[in-house]
C-alpha cells in the first residue's frame, strides 16, 4: 500500500498496476480517479491505493455530461494507453485498431471536458514514426487544438540507476506553456541486475526440461569456441549450419513452383540434411520454417544477410562446431532455441555468469548490467538468472521483476503468470516521477485553477 497525503490532484488511465500512481504520490500528489478494464487489476487497484475511485471501461466514459459527473477535478493527467496496435510486434494498426487504436481520442475528450493544467503519456517507441510519422503528427495536432503545449522524448529505466532498458516515449502537455520545462537529464551511465534481486529467493517454478537443454547446449557450444575465434554478433542460426539450399534470388518455394520436385534434389537443407528425398512436404520439413513459405519467392535483404553469415561462420569453424551438432542434436529442438544471440562479446564463455532469455528470435544472453526488457510476457520469456549470479540457474521472481518497473511497493497478482504480464505492461515509476518534477514546476493547486471547458 502507497500512503499519499495530496499536495495536487491527478488521474490515472489504463492505470494497471499503478506505475503514475506510485510516482506521483511519491511527489505528494493524490490519485483521484483511475481507470482500468481488466477485472483482477481493478480490483488490485482498489487494494493498493484506497480512496482513489476506480472506474473500469473507459469507453463507458462516452460524453461530456458523463466525463464531467464522473471524472473528478484534477490538476494532473496520466495515461499509459495501450501500446499494441503501435508496437512493431504487432499488426502496428494503429488508430485504425478498432479495440485499442481509438482509445488515445478518449484521453483526449477527458482533456477537453475537465482540462487539467498537465498531462503525462506513455507508449513504445515505435508510435513516433508509426505511419511514417503520420501517427505522431495526428496526436500533436489534437493535442495542441485542445490548448496545450505539448513536447516529447524517448527514456529508458537505465538511465535513472533501473537496470532494465526499456525504451518508451512520452508525451508532456501543459495549458501554461513548456517555456520553463526542461527533461530531465540521466542520471547513471551504468547499471547491474544485482541490484534488484534477493539472493535468498527461491525458484518459483522449474525450467523446462527442453529449455533446460538448449541452454546447456549453447553453453557447450560457447566453451567449445576456440578463445581466437569471435562470436558473431549476428543471431546464430544454427538449422543454417550445413545448408546449401539457395537463399539469393530465389527461394525453395519459388523454385519448387517453377520447376518441380527435382529443383531441389542437389542441394541440403538445415544442419546438412539432404533434400533429395520424396515428395514436396518431405523436403520442406528439412528447411528452416521461414524457407519453406508457399507463395514467400524471395527473401528480404536482412534474412538473406542472416543466411550467409550464418553458413560462412559455419564452414569457417566447421571443425569445432559438428561435433557440439553430432552430441546435441538440435534439430530435434524447436527452431526457436536453435537460435542464439550472444550480446556479450569479450566477456567469459559461461552461459551461466549471465542473463538469459527464451524468445522466438532464439536463447538471448545479456550481461548482468541490464534485464531483458520487460513485456507482457508469457512465463517462458521471463529473465532467468545463470547460476553464477544467484548460485542457482532460476527465473526472475515476479517481486524482482517489480523491482524493474520501481513498483517494489504494490502488491501483485496471485498468480505469477498475470503478474508477469501486469508488469509487463507497467509503466516504470522511476522514469515517471523524474519527467513529473520539471512538469510540476509552476503549477498552482490553489481551488478553482482547473481551466473548464464545455465541449468535448
Amino acid at each position: 500500500m502507497v500512503e499519499e497525503t495530496g499536495t495536487f490532484r491527478f488521474i490515472d488511465l489504463f492505470a494497471g498496476l499503478g506505475g503514475f500512481h506510485v510516482a506521483l504520490a511519491q511527489l505528494g500528489g493524490h490519485g483521484v480517479f483511475a481507470a482500468e478494464w481488466e477485472p483482477t487489476l481493478n480490483k488490485l487497484y482498489s487494494e493498493n491505493f484506497p480512496g482513489t475511485t476506480v472506474w473500469s471501461d473507459v469507453n463507458a466514459l462516452d460524453s461530456v455530461s458523463v466525463i464531467d459527473a464522473q471524472v473528478p477535478e484534477h490538476h494532473v493527467l496520466t495515461a499509459g494507453f495501450p501500446c499494441q496496435p503501435f508496437s512493431k510486434a504487432g499488426e502496428q494498426l494503429g488508430f485504425a485498431h478498432t479495440l485499442q487504436g481509438q482509445l488515445f481520442f478518449k484521453v483526449l475528450d477527458i482533456l477537453k471536458v475537465k482540462r487539467p493544467r498537465r498531462f503525462i503519456l506513455e507508449n513504445v517507441p515505435n508510435i513516433l514514426r508509426h505511419k511514417g510519422g503520420e501517427t505522431l503528427e495526428t496526436m500533436l495536432a489534437e493535442l495542441k487544438g485542445a490548448g496545450y503545449a505539448v513536447a516529447w522524448r524517448r527514456y529508458s529505466p537505465h538511465e535513472f540507476g533501473v537496470p532494465q532498458i526499456r525504451e518508451r516515449a512520452y508525451f508532456v502537455g501543459s495549458l501554461d506553456g513548456l517555456d520553463d520545462f526542461e527533461w530531465p537529464e540521466p542520471t547513471h551511465a551504468t547499471t547491474d541486475i544485482r541490484a534488484v534481486l534477493d539472493p535468498s529467493a527461491k525458484p518459483s517454478r522449474t525450467i523446462p526440461q527442453q529449455t533446460a537443454r538448449a541452454i546447456d547446449m549453447w553453453d557447450d557450444f560457447l566453451r567449445r569456441s576456440p578463445n581466437d575465434v569471435k562470436l558473431p554478433s549476428f543471431p546464430i542460426w544454427s538449422m543454417e549450419f550445413g545448408a546449401t539450399y539457395p537463399f539469393d534470388g530465389a527461394t525453395p518455394a519459388a523454385l519448387w513452383d517453377e520447376e518441380g520436385h527435382g529443383a531441389l534434389r542437389p542441394y541440403l537443407g538445415s544442419f546438412g540434411f539432404d533434400l533429395n528425398v520424396g515428395a514436396r512436404g518431405e523436403q520442406f520439413d528439412r528447411l528452416p520454417s521461414y524457407a519453406r513459405r508457399d507463395g514467400d519467392y524471395s527473401f528480404p535483404k536482412w534474412k538473406r544477410d542472416f543466411i550467409r553469415q550464418n553458413r560462412e561462420f559455419f564452414w569457417s569453424n566447421r571443425k569445432w562446431i559438428e561435433p557440439w551438432m553430432n552430441q546435441w542434436r538440435p534439430w530435434n529442438m524447436p527452431q526457436s532455441l536453435q537460435k542464439f544471440e550472444w550480446n556479450a562479446q569479450g566477456g567469459d564463455r559461461r552461459i551461466d555468469k549471465y542473463v538469459i532469455q527464451v524468445r522466438a528470435s532464439g536463447i538471448r544472453v545479456k550481461r548482468t548490467t541490464t534485464a531483458p526488457s520487460l513485456i507482457a510476457m508469457t512465463q517462458t520469456q521471463v529473465p532467468i538468472l545463470g547460476k553464477e549470479i544467484v548460485g542457482v540457474r532460476r527465473y526472475m521472481t515476479p517481486r524482482e521483476c517489480a523491482e524493474l518497473q520501481s513498483l517494489g511497493s504494490v502488491r501483485l497478482p496471485a498468480s505469477d503468470l498475470a503478474a508477469y504480464k501486469a508488469l509487463g505492461n507497467a509503466v516504470n515509476a522511476s522514469v515517471v516521477r523524474a519527467i513529473t518534477v520539471p512538469l510540476l514546476e509552476g503549477l498552482s493547486v490553489a481551488p478553482g485553477q482547473a481551466a473548464r471547458r464545455t465541449a468535448a
